[in-house]
């Protein structure tokens, strides 16, 4: 099983419940790492968040982690895995940050992934296939988004994409290419 994995996909394509799958294949333990906040107020997104809690297994721990995702990875130890789902609300947590804040906390989550000797799942939506949204924090969002998914994918041992009921393993069938800044 590789080190490091990215599943990437649109909103509802299976790419939670195949990162899910193949963290259930590790000899590991699995930590969830949950980016979501919670919202009572708000029946669907519950909803949501409950399907995949009930689809997870009960031993698995789970980590609320809307900001401090860097923190989780640089303080687990093997031979745990930490299963993170996803960067896209990650992402969306931290858009009131500047630039120049972003670009740092960027740098440190790319530095923390090379270094960690614990096995990452990423879980990542895939976000610029679509028009170019309308809205100055729509089209941040997606730049952002697009940027981490881009570089990330070219320092995983493993990318999938999850689409239209099929898994197609990115890292066999593709090549990678240089991602410069967004």
């Amino acid at each position: 099983m590789p080190k490091h994995i990215l599943v990437i996909g649109p909103t509802r394509s299976g790419k939670s419940q195949w990162a899910e799958d193949l963290a259930n294949k590790l000899d590991s333990q699995v930590i969830y790492v949950a980016t979501a906040i919670e919202n009572p107020a708000d029946f669907q997104w519950q909803n949501r968040i409950k399907k995949h809690r009930d689809r997870r297994p009960a031993h698995w721990e789970t980590l609320s982690t809307p900001y401090d995702l860097i923190k989780v990875i640089n303080k687990t130890m093997p031979p745990c895995c930490l299963l993170i789902d996803s960067l896209g609300t990650w992402v969306a947590n931290r858009l009131d940050e500047n630039d120049e804040e972003w670009d740092y906390v960027v740098t440190d989550l790319f530095k923390c992934i090379e270094k960690t000797s614990v096995k990452l799942i990423f879980v990542a939506e895939e976000t610029g296939w679509g028009v170019v949204p309308a809205y100055p924090l729509g089209r941040l969002f997606r730049d952002r988004l697009g940027y981490i998914v881009s570089k990330l994918g070219n320092i995983v041992d493993t990318t999938y994409l999850v689409i239209g009921g099929h898994v197609v393993n990115l890292s066999i069938l593709g090549q990678k290419i240089q991602t410069n800044q967004y």
